[in-house]
């Protein structure tokens, strides 16, 4: 799938995992099932592209800190992450309650406090939230 020698596919939620079980069959593909901002079954430094869209839109601050401390556990050096977050300069995401609150700077802020560089921001395609690619 997409190229991948092996592709994790990480989440919370049981439903999810078993939905992409029954109609996605692919021998590179690995489920996880985590239980908070863990990456459980993903060895040291395997990692060299980590990609999440819809989830850290709904993840407050702390818990977005939590993820880049783990994740830097499992990330290769040089390894390239894309992350899609809410973005509360857009009144879009200002009128959504789900949405956490996050604006580029916080997160830039939060990527740079946690040790990690930023390659490039897209703070113009989505009305809600922007996303960011970011390296160790």
């Amino acid at each position: 799938m997409l190229g991948f020698r092996k592709l994790y596919v990480v989440d919370y939620h049981s439903t999810l995992l078993k939905e992409i079980e029954k109609n996605v069959k692919a021998p590179n593909i690995e489920l996880l099932k985590k239980s908070g901002t863990d990456f459980p079954g993903i060895d040291h430094r395997s990692v060299d592209y980590l990609f999440s869209f819809g989830t850290f839109v709904h993840l407050d601050g702390h818990l977005i800190q939590a993820y880049l401390g783990n994740m830097k556990r499992i990330l290769k050096a040089g390894a390239n992450v894309v992350i899609h977050y809410s973005d509360k300069t857009k009144v879009i995401a200002q009128i959504n309650e789900s949405f956490a609150e996050n604006t580029p700077a916080k997160m830039r802020s939060m990527l740079l406090e946690a040790g990690y560089m930023v390659c490039e921001e897209d703070l113009t395609t989505l009305w809600h939230s922007s996303i960011i690619w970011f390296t160790l």
